[in-house]
């Protein structure tokens, strides 16, 4: 039997909301994005959930241990700007490549 080619499902607007909302308030969405069982099947929201949870926990590490040095306090709220620009380039129906991240998501098969 052949197979036929699939092409790739344009993301709705809805889709690409959910994108963004999970990049803006990672890691709380993207957890009820994976528990949604009509959002998960949805593969643009799935890759973009995943990356924002592991981009979303990795920014809190992060932000705690930066925290903890006391020149470098004044500069942890700009990390989260990273988020806030995935967030738009997701919102404009584009799949991000997150340096390490997303290469990690994908070896554990999560996206």
């Amino acid at each position: 039997m052949t197979e036929v080619p699939q092409t790739p499902v344009e993301p709705t607007s809805d889709d690409r909301l959910w994108a963004l909302l999970s990049y803006l308030i990672t890691p709380l969405v993207p957890i009820i994005v994976l528990l949604m069982e009509d959002k998960k099947s949805r593969p643009f929201i799935k890759a973009h959930a995943v990356q924002a949870l592991a981009l979303g926990i990795v920014l809190v590490v992060a932000g705690t241990l930066l925290a903890l040095i006391p020149i470098v306090q004044c500069i942890v709220p700009l990390i989260w700007i990273i988020p806030i620009f995935y967030g738009i380039k997701a919102y404009r129906g584009e799949y991000i490549n997150i340096p390490v991240i997303t290469n990690f998501v994908k070896n554990q098969g999560w996206a």
